[in-house]
């Protein structure tokens, strides 16, 4: 009875054990992994806060046409010199109250343009801040992309190593089953150990190259525990590419070079900013005030003023101040278009790689169907004793490399891909 009992646990362990992971794993599709890595990606989430800010820049430039308004209010009290009531014939302390209030407005009526080209600036820098938030976003989504497919790869790979096993096992079936009939010698079957025993280390390999994938992809996507990517067979379509219209995409509307382009206006409207030191500046004021010493009896008062200043001379510091804000205009200039030489040599580079990628797995799936027509072949002749185990373990090698050749070649393609819809702003 003992023993049925730990052979049944034994049983029931061994299931347990075999049992697929993926029935255990929860699963993400490529657009959750993007959705829920733009969610909680810390670049993203500070882009998002540099988009309020500068939000709440531009309120600040409009805010500056605006008057400033204030009031003010004030109450006190003070005790007196002492007196003799003469009713009481007893000394007292009389107090003295006093109430004040003002409210007052003031307005910079001209500030030599300042506030125009404030404005000018904080739509710069909304700008700038915008366009940074979506080149962030499609970093986030390029990296995520990227670490999605390489899971994926690793999960392909998995399965080439489980048929390599299936494959070994079977191979080294027949081997026993020859070596028992006298039609082959013992090396066949240790062979076939040796070969089973290197597929079944493979297998633990890519099993661990597998966890680390999904584990880089649980933490991009902000997820404890282990996720495995749901692979979509359509990702591996080959995409047909106008490259005239994604050259123009891509020196137009690629999130890099709007963020130079903003950046670029930003700092010319920091040109206009520094000059307007040299206008005069023309403000308004007026206030209005009431005090006394009682809240009925209050006295009222007021005052308007008109004002006018010129820096004639400061130290010479609007001169240093338009030439640094010049300096960086004319690098920033520089710097966006060196962005759209740069963009444009990237794509180049990238579509070569995605043309690569496809003439290569079109490669890949001819060479394991050539691989697999050679391993029946070489399976039928070891059978009937007309080749040898190695012949036939060289053409079982050939084609775990050409399965191994099919998935490096589709995440070549498939990163390839991503990197050029990175690089355009757009899916492709």
């Amino acid at each position: 009875m003992r023993g049925s009992r730990q052979g049944l646990v034994a049983l029931v362990g061994a299931f347990m054990a075999a049992a697929p992971l993926s029935a255990q794993t929860p699963t993400v599709t490529l657009e959750e992994a993007v959705s829920m890595a733009l969610r909680v990606n810390p670049i993203v989430v500070r882009a998002r806060g540099q988009v309020t800010t500068a939000a709440w820049g531009k309120r600040e430039a409009i805010g500056n046409w605006l008057p400033n308004i204030s009031s003010s209010s004030s109450y006190s009290t003070r005790p007196g010199q002492e007196i003799l009531d003469p009713q009481t014939g007893q000394l007292y302390t009389p107090t003295t109250s006093s109430y004040s209030a003002g409210l007052s407005a003031s307005l910079d009526l001209f500030s030599g343009f300042r506030r125009f080209a404030q404005s000018k600036a904080a739509g710069a820098d909304m700008r700038s801040a915008e366009a940074s938030l979506v080149s962030q976003e499609f970093s986030v989504i390029l990296q995520t992309k990227q670490t999605f497919f390489n899971a994926v790869a690793a999960n392909e790979l998995v399965r080439v190593a489980e048929r390599s096993i299936q494959r070994a096992e079977e191979q080294l079936r027949i081997s026993k089953d020859k070596l028992a009939a006298g039609s082959a010698i013992r090396s066949d079957t240790l062979r076939g150990r040796v070969e089973l025993g290197n597929a079944r280390l493979l297998l633990l390999n890519t099993e661990t190259q597998r966890a680390t994938a999904e584990a880089n992809l649980a933490r991009l996507i902000g997820v404890d525990g282990p996720i495995r990517p749901a692979a979509d067979s359509m990702m591996f379509a080959p995409a047909q590419l106008d490259t005239a219209a994604l050259r123009l995409d891509a020196v137009s509307m690629s999130p890099g070079v709007i963020q130079a382009d903003a950046a670029a206006d930003a700092a010319a409207a920091s040109v206009s900013v520094a000059r307007a030191g040299y206008f005069p500046s023309i403000s308004a004021s007026y206030s209005r005030s009431w005090s006394g010493q009682a809240l009925s009896q209050l006295d009222p008062s007021w005052s308007a003023r008109l004002s006018m200043s010129l820096p004639i001379f400061n130290g010479f510091t609007r001169e240093g101040g338009v030439t640094r804000a010049a300096v960086n205009r004319d690098a920033a200039y520089a710097e966006a278009e060196d962005v759209k030489r740069q963009i444009n040599a990237e794509l180049t580079q990238y579509l070569a790689a995605l043309a690569a990628a496809q003439q290569s797995m079109d490669i890949a799936r001819a060479s394991q169907a050539a691989a697999e027509e050679e391993l029946r072949v070489q399976q039928e002749r070891y059978r009937l004793g007309m080749a040898t185990i190695i012949e036939l373990l060289a053409s079982q090698i050939s084609l775990e490399q050409s399965e191994v050749d099919i998935v490096q070649s589709r995440l070549d393609y498939l990163v390839a891909k991503a990197q050029i819809e990175s690089l355009v702003g757009r899916e492709i």
